[in-house]
């Protein structure tokens, strides 16, 4: 079994300890959503490190006079930038791997008369040289 921050790891007893609170605190977050730990077979809350990470911040927040809806509001959001840094990082991998490993990458550029021209990596464009002259009509 791998071990990190997300690994449901500890018991309440154990999670309140290390978030320096009274288990029951953790029962009343988890039943406002506020941290929802991870539960066994037998409905066991198990808490991992991030979820002991939320309720110090929850317990620093409410120290600071922030509501709990409000600290709700802020860890919505914490997670919601998280999940998307995470989503950004697998879209540049998968980028960066394409990119790599496109055979015949290609490039386009604008035609003389406007249309997409498909090119060859490192082939440059053959400007023409033609002047075009315009009068207006003598309508005299």
């Amino acid at each position: 079994m791998q071990v990190d921050g997300e690994s449901p790891l500890f018991v309440i007893s154990v999670a309140a300890e290390l978030a320096g609170m009274h288990p029951q605190t953790l029962r009343q977050y988890d039943r406002m959503g506020l941290v929802s730990p991870k539960r066994t077979a037998g409905k066991s809350r198990r808490y991992s490190m991030r979820d002991v990470a939320q309720l110090r911040e929850i317990q620093q927040l409410s120290s600071e006079g922030v509501s709990l809806e409000g600290i709700r509001r802020i860890l919505d959001l914490e997670n919601e930038v998280t999940d998307l840094r995470q989503r950004v990082r697998e879209l540049e991998r998968a980028l960066a791997d394409e990119m790599l490993n496109r055979p015949g990458r290609r490039v386009f550029a604008a035609g003389a008369h406007g249309e997409v021209v498909s090119l060859k990596a490192g082939t440059r464009v053959r400007r023409e040289n033609a002047v075009v002259v315009w009068r207006p009509l003598d309508r005299s």
